[in-house]
């Protein structure tokens, strides 16, 4: 079985650590890291290669960056969202790699925040989902398996979030940016998680503050979108659960963990999770808090 896994890591220098003793654990075959919070030279190769893994690294200095770690070697790495070649900052790799017998096109996105709304953030939000809906759509063309992965910052429905009418004006939640969500879904992409849960009120993340983990006042923000070739062999879910395990093992379910959980960024073990055949969850969190960008 192959076992996919996406998380934002907030800072790849503190949780370094976490990200070694989760690997030898758990034993994904692939993970998409964000927000590693460094420039690629600075990132912990040696380390990484060490545990088992290659690496596809797109980094910057203090904010963003995104990574692939693969168990198989990574060819035809593209770094950068294509689109704007103006555009500096790290939130897109996309690499191919073989995974039980066949290519699969994987890709770590770290979609921008967008808050607050009424400044140019919102506004590159909104161009940067227009590029990844067109370069989602130029992917299709090549009918193979993709997997694009990762911290989306965005609650696609009313039962991703634990008080609707409270984020109606946030950026993660503004209808502009859930139109373009399901823009992308109607290419021809599947979510994996909501494809094979109904249920309501299963989220990814939590705020550090007021109590939210307690009270589970959550979002669910975390996704992985994949192609019909992809999906096709995406047939079974493990359901998030509440298990008392401090840290997130190889069931890669939703968990406690007794740090505070952080706003927008993640922390000790990894948010969501796709295994070929099955879909699975989980968020981890961080003693510090952040606001995410």
């Amino acid at each position: 079985m192959v076992k996919i896994a996406t998380w934002n890591v907030n800072s790849i220098k503190a949780r370094l650590g976490h990200v070694l003793e989760w690997l030898k654990a758990a034993a994904p075959d692939v993970v998409l890291l964000q927000e590693l919070k460094g420039v690629a030279e600075n990132f912990p190769l040696m380390e990484i290669e060490d545990a088992g893994y290659a690496a596809a690294v797109a980094g910057q200095k203090t904010y963003n960056g995104v990574a692939i770690l693969s168990r198989t070697p990574l060819e035809d790495v593209t770094i950068g969202l294509p689109g704007d070649d103006s555009d500096s900052q790290a939130r897109y790799v996309e690499a191919v790699t073989r995974l039980d017998g066949r290519m699969v096109r994987i890709a770590s996105i770290y979609l921008p925040n967008g808050n607050p709304v009424d400044t140019e953030k919102f506004t590159y939000k909104l161009r940067w989902m227009d590029r990844l809906t067109d370069h989602a759509r130029a992917l299709l063309a090549l009918e193979e398996p993709v997997v694009l992965g990762g911290d989306y910052n965005v609650i696609p429905e009313d039962g991703d979030v634990w008080e609707p009418d409270l984020w109606r004006d946030d950026a993660l939640f503004r209808m502009e940016v859930r139109r373009k969500f399901r823009e992308i879904l109607n290419l021809g992409y599947t979510e994996s998680y909501r494809a094979l849960h109904s249920e309501l009120g299963r989220y990814s993340f939590w705020d550090y503050q007021g109590g939210a983990w307690q009270k589970d006042n959550g979002l669910r923000i975390d996704h992985l979108l994949l192609s019909w070739p992809a999906a096709s062999i995406n047939r079974r879910a493990t359901r998030p659960s509440r298990p008392t395990t401090p840290r997130c093992g190889a069931s890669l379910i939703k968990h406690r963990h007794p740090g505070r959980p952080v706003r927008h960024e993640g922390g000790d073990s990894p948010d969501w999770a796709v295994q070929f055949p099955s879909a699975t969850t989980c968020r981890g969190f961080a003693p510090d808090g952040g606001s995410g960008d």
